[in-house]
């Protein structure tokens, strides 16, 4: 492992139950995580951690990852992605949206920008904030309801380029996360 310019230390995910870098973002959300499983309803199971995304953007391939990806059970589209931040939540909306839009070939229902304390609830087709606060995230019973008549919107393809170069630009900013040590 090459040699890090400031030292972390290590603390257990709450979901993998693996010693992970206390960097960054990292306590908050490991609250989002305790919110969605405590309060929401979610099992560890419906939450994938670290989702891999990818994109080629004028000729050169970009790789990233989205903090949380939210499911229900036996659901194959996930409810949410969510962005876990530290500092300003208004300033990585755009990035949020672009990646929930992005990341698979529809766009998932809703993201989420949290610090574990509060967070801001977008509708991810329209852009527009729906609700503000860690209560307004989806329960697992309500996302489940809204699945069941829910049916997937994919991304015009006339937008995949500018959501793509807004992910990028706001991604690349994230310097302080486990995948850059």
């Amino acid at each position: 492992m090459p040699e890090t310019l400031k030292p972390y230390t290590m603390i257990t995910d709450f979901i993998s139950g693996r010693q992970i870098p206390n960097i960054g973002a990292e306590e908050n959300r490991q609250a989002v995580t305790r919110f969605l499983v405590n309060e929401k309803g979610y099992s560890k199971d419906n939450i994938q951690l670290d989702v891999k995304i990818e994109m080629e953007i004028d000729g050169e391939h970009y790789q990233s990852q989205v903090d949380l990806v939210v499911g229900v059970d036996g659901g194959d589209l996930p409810i949410m992605a969510i962005k876990c931040a530290a500092g300003s939540l208004g300033s990585r909306e755009r990035e949020i949206l672009s990646a929930a839009r992005l990341l698979y070939a529809y766009q998932i229902p809703f993201a989420v920008v949290s610090d574990g304390k509060t967070a801001i609830v977008l509708d991810t087709i329209s852009g527009k904030k729906v609700g503000d606060g860690m209560d307004e995230i989806p329960s697992k019973k309500a996302a489940s309801d809204m699945l069941s008549s829910y049916q997937p919107v994919s991304l015009p393809a006339k937008h995949l380029e500018r959501q793509k170069l807004i992910f990028r630009t706001f991604d690349s900013e994230n310097v302080n996360v486990q995948r850059n040590i």
